[in-house]
């Protein structure tokens, strides 16, 4: 008799040859199957046409799917960033075998997670990501217990249920429900035995991060950042021992930080708790388990000393202490600990001393906001090939800008705004032709703009205000036709204003206020286009990608300074959306350009202080999205347009000491304006000035009534009074004619009080036999 044993592996033997032989027969489509994909097809709008492959018989050589190689059944469709829109049909049911589905990176217009998926129940890996979805999460999403990646990440979903539908996933390895509009405690997860990574950022759960966290023994990935979670970290996580990635980040978490929130964590590689009100308490002398790569403590609370448990992290590449509340000096082994460093955060601190060498590969260096001082030129002594990102500005360096730019050659960004820099502006700056952004604001330079930047054609922002820099504004700015910022504000430039910055058909930000310009300004800004339109400025999305969060804290080139509504107002971020023209504080004469109504989405215009003639210009109501316009101290004279009425965004007005007359025009807005808007205007009247000399010969139209309306009033008065005196008269005269009558003639009052008597008597019978009527017999 056979054995169990050699019947087990005869029926091995043969299944192994049958894979031998499968694999190099042809897989053959199953029909069924090939019209469900057809039928999904059909309800999908490709405008890329990725599935222009889903014609032939064989569906199994179609684009995105995979058959078995034993059964020929469809195992896999992954469709994955194609562009797709449209609808997802029913038909997928029909794939009995499909456990691997993935539809992320599309467009689906905003509708529900279809509810047949939660039928796939052979479904394995279900990946939804980022494709427009909305709605309630499918509470049968919960039946698909073979599941072990669930991606639903980057939609608009929410959830009354997320605990329930996600408590019978036993199986699911990865969860990643990030970015969407899920609310409440962090859902109930202790069933997850099997869980490696959990990614519920970029949502609005709530409450304590439970102690119970410290239990999934296999989690890698614990990514909770961007919630409203609150309290304490718990120290149960330092129990997770297979832990890499933990961020915590942008929540209103608070307490101390300690090393035994880290007991365990031996393999921790990125560690991220910025944004929340956190102490790090932290021995100096601790040895941590892990080796980092990656640590970020924005915004939370390290210093007063820099921490030196850092110096043990030899694989370190990035570390952002960004207003951690440093008051020491920056360690000179920094930059010795880790060979690997690329990326350093350590502004918003009072950090002092020198600043250090670059390590050579660095990728992006920001020092702003603390106390260095001395000189940089040491920066000369390395090349720094890798260098994209520079901001050493608001510290107390001095000397003169280092002439080495050319070591610099992928240099993006490079901010020195702000310190005690002289001399003049080097010519090396010339080599930096991959920049778009060049601040040198707030410093002691001198000299003319050097003509080499002009060869810098990628630059989006030149601000250089805040200087003594002489010489008149170079023709050549006409050839930077990318320029979206010009600030030249606050120098000692004279001359015109020259023709060519009529080529700046990009510009958003133009301001040469407070120099020695003289003669007419150029009447071409019909050429500007961004001003004209409303839409917010283009800027590089490289500069805005390289970093780990999306946020205005990493805007290189967001801090400028402007008079915006008469007031000096610096711009650390969104400057994207700031659309201003500043020309105050000059020489300027002429006329108001008229090609200024064009900018119909210009935010702030400021020609004060100049000598500007003329009328202001008629179509200026045209300038609709104006919040600022100060047009103070010139030499302006006529009536103030009425179409100026008609800006209701207009929030700021300043037309002061000029020479305008006759009435303002009467709106809502304009007498909304303090009397000081329209100060030294000695022709102007009307609210808020005193009325007009024509108003007060005229009937009122406002709260005073009018003389004609005095006069009908006066009258009416006069003609109750004679109604009121003639009903006295006529009461006294018919009273005593009756009573004097009955007093002088005797067979008179006989006769009335006769009558009297017979009229009584009739009503007490009339009564009496109306009340018997009702009596009970």
């Amino acid at each position: 008799m056979i054995s169990a044993k050699r019947i087990a592996i005869n029926f091995l033997h043969v299944v192994l040859f049958c894979v031998f032989v499968s694999g190099d027969a042809e897989v053959r489509c199953i029909d069924k199957e090939r019209e469900a994909l057809l039928t999904f097809k059909n309800g999908l709008i490709d405008g890329r046409g990725v599935l222009s492959s889903w014609q032939s018989n064989e569906c199994c050589d179609w684009y995105g799917v995979e058959c078995s190689n034993i059964t020929s059944h469809v195992i896999t469709l992954q469709c994955d960033y194609c562009g797709l829109q449209g609808e997802v049909r029913s038909s997928l049911l029909e794939l009995h075998h499909l456990n691997y589905l993935d539809l992320s990176g599309n467009n689906f217009g905003g509708i529900p997670i279809p509810q047949f998926i939660g039928s796939m129940k052979q479904l394995q890996h279900l990946s939804l990501e980022d494709s427009n979805f909305h709605g309630i999460i499918p509470p049968n999403i919960g039946n698909l217990t073979n599941l072990r990646t669930l991606d639903i990440s980057d939609n608009s979903l929410s959830s009354t249920s997320l605990s329930i539908i996600v408590s019978v996933l036993e199986s699911l390895e990865i969860l990643d429900l990030s970015h969407n509009q899920l609310n409440g405690s962090m859902p109930d997860l202790r069933a997850f035995s099997s869980l490696t990574e959990l990614h519920l950022s970029g949502n609005n759960f709530s409450g304590y991060i439970p102690l119970s966290i410290g239990k999934f023994s296999k989690l890698q990935v614990l990514d909770l950042s961007l919630n409203s979670f609150e309290g304490l970290v718990p120290p149960s996580i330092g129990q997770l021992s297979n832990l890499q990635t933990l961020d915590l980040s942008f929540n209103s978490l608070e307490g101390l930080v300690s090393e035994s929130h880290f007991s365990k964590l031996d393999k921790l590689k990125t560690l991220v708790l910025s944004f929340n009100s956190l102490i790090l308490h932290i021995e100096s002398d601790w040895s941590p388990p892990f080796q980092l790569e990656s640590i970020y403590f924005g915004r939370c609370n390290v210093g007063p000393s820099f921490p030196k448990w850092i110096q043990t992290q030899m694989n370190l590449s990035v570390l952002d202490l960004r207003g951690a509340n440093i008051t020491d000096e920056t360690p000179s082994w920094l930059w010795s600990s880790s060979s690997l460093l690329y990326c350093l955060f350590l502004s918003d601190n009072q950090i002092s001393g020198h600043i250090p060498l670059f390590p050579a590969n660095a990728i992006d260096i920001q020092f702003s906001g603390n106390k260095f001082s001395g000189s940089v030129s040491s920066i000369c002594k390395t090349s720094h090939d890798d260098l994209i990102f520079l901001d050493i500005s608001n510290n107390q360096l001095t000397g003169k800008v280092p002439d080495c730019w050319e070591k610099f050659p992928n240099l993006h960004s490079l901010n020195l705004a702000s310190n005690k820099f002289s001399g003049k502006i080097p010519l090396s700056l010339g080599n930096l032709q991959n920049s778009v952004a060049l601040q040198m604001h707030g410093n002691n330079l001198f000299g003319e703009l050097p003509y080499n930047l002009s060869l810098c054609q990628k630059l989006l922002i030149i601000d250089v205000g805040g200087n003594k820099l002489t010489g008149e504004i170079p023709t050549w700015i006409g050839q930077m036709h990318q320029m979206q910022f010009l600030n030249l504000r606050g120098n000692i430039l004279h001359g015109s204003i020259p023709p060519e910055i009529c080529n700046l058909t990009n510009i958003q930000v133009l301001d040469f206020s407070i120099n020695n310009l003289s003669s007419i300004i150029p009447d071409c800004f019909n050429n500007f286009i961004v001003l004209a339109s409303k839409s917010t400025t283009y800027l590089d999305p490289f500069l805005f990608s390289i970093y780990f969060y999306n946020n205005n804290e990493n805007k290189h080139y967001g801090y400028s300074s402007f008079l915006w509504k008469g007031k000096e107002s610096g711009y650390k971020t969104n400057l994207e959306f700031l659309k201003l023209i500043d020309f105050s504080s000059n020489r300027l004469t002429g006329n108001i350009p008229k090609s200024f109504s064009n900018m119909r989405d210009l935010n702030s215009l400021n020609l004060s202080r100049n000598s500007l003639s003329g009328g202001i210009i008629p179509d200026i109501g045209k300038m609709e999205m104006l919040d600022s316009l100060d047009l103070s101290q010139n030499q302006l004279s006529g009536k103030i347009p009425t179409s100026l009425a008609e800006i209701y965004t207009l929030g700021f007005l300043d037309l002061s000491n000029n020479s305008l007359f006759g009435k303002i025009p009467t709106s809502t807005q304009l007498q909304s304006f303090n009397a000081s808007a329209y100060a030294g205007n000695n022709g102007l009247c009307g609210d808020p000035l005193p009325e007009c000399p024509e108003d007060s010969l005229r009937p009122s139209t406002t709260s005073s009534p009018p003389d004609n309306m005095n006069e009908k009033e006066n009258n009416s008065f006069f003609l109750m009074q004679e109604v009121d005196i003639s009903m006295v008269i006529g009461f006294i005269i018919g009273f005593w004619g009756v009573v004097g009558s009955f007093v002088l003639k005797k067979s008179w009052r006989d006769a009335f009080f006769h009558w009297l008597d017979v009229a009584g008597d009739w009503f007490y019978v009339k009564g009496g036999v109306l009340v018997s009527k009702f009596r009970p017999s």
